[in-house]
């Protein structure tokens, strides 16, 4: 009985090897037969173009050149930047193999600037691609809320979503005069000089004040050594020797 079940694993075992050898000796006549003339395409992303080309012709492939170049920050200008079908893959002799060359990493002109209105100078560097940086406001030459330097300059090359600063001039300041100290001086004397210099009092209030003679003034603002243009108000407090209305704001 021993020697029946000894003999029947044998003939299994046998059979066994003769499949594994059939479907191995099968697949290899198989895929010699697929890959007869076939050669695997060489890896040529990075060469110049004519590095290229010459190279898949010394394997027997067509180069070909794709429809459009594109930008590619890691390949220089010139170079190989993809190829199609990819290194390593298996195409019969003579086929082609289309390549695509870079334009290097991406630059957009940065447009001039000078003489927009911020809003508008805002948009056009959005719409060309281009990032809104500080905009700092001057007094200088040109109208208020216009573009009157940009940073970086007109034409410049510079890769996309690069911030332009921008310097926008604000409207005139006028002139500026220090505040002359009024305390203990006469309101009958000082109203008209100011008056005649272009300079506009605002409130001016009476309030009684003991030891101090009517018509003096008391208190001021702004105050001496301030900063003061002809557009501001200058408010007084009068001493008098009665209670009297205030005159109104002029």
């Amino acid at each position: 009985m021993w020697r029946k079940i000894l003999r029947s694993a044998g003939l299994i075992a046998y059979a066994l090897l003769v499949a594994v050898v059939f479907v191995v000796c099968g697949y290899l006549a198989f895929s010699g037969f697929v890959r007869s003339g076939s050669i695997t395409v060489p890896k040529v992303a990075g060469l110049t173009i004519l590095e290229a080309e010459n190279r898949l012709r010394e394997k027997g492939l067509a180069p070909t050149r794709g429809a459009a170049d594109r930008y590619d920050p890691q390949v220089p200008a010139g170079r190989v930047a993809g190829q199609s079908p990819d290194a390593g893959s298996w195409v019969k002799r003579g086929s082609p193999v289309e390549l695509t060359a870079s334009r290097g990493p991406q630059q957009i002109d940065v447009p001039g600037l000078a003489g927009r209105a911020l809003s508008a100078a805002q948009f056009t560097l959005a719409a060309v691609g281009l990032g809104v940086g500080r905009a700092l406001a001057v007094f200088g030459a040109g109208n208020p809320g216009v573009v009157i330097e940009q940073d970086p300059p007109a034409g410049a090359a510079v890769p996309p979503a690069t911030p332009v600063d921008l310097l926008v001039a604000l409207p005139s300041a006028g002139e500026r005069y220090v505040m002359p100290d009024l305390i203990y001086r006469h309101y009958d004397d000082v109203r008209p000089a100011f008056e005649r210099q272009g300079f506009r009092l605002g409130s001016v209030k009476f309030e009684p004040y003991e030891g101090v003679a009517s018509g003096v003034i008391l208190r001021q603002f702004p105050l001496a050594g301030h900063p003061v243009s002809h557009q501001d108000a200058i408010s007084l407090v009068v001493a008098t020797a009665d209670r009297l209305p205030e005159t109104p704001p002029r």
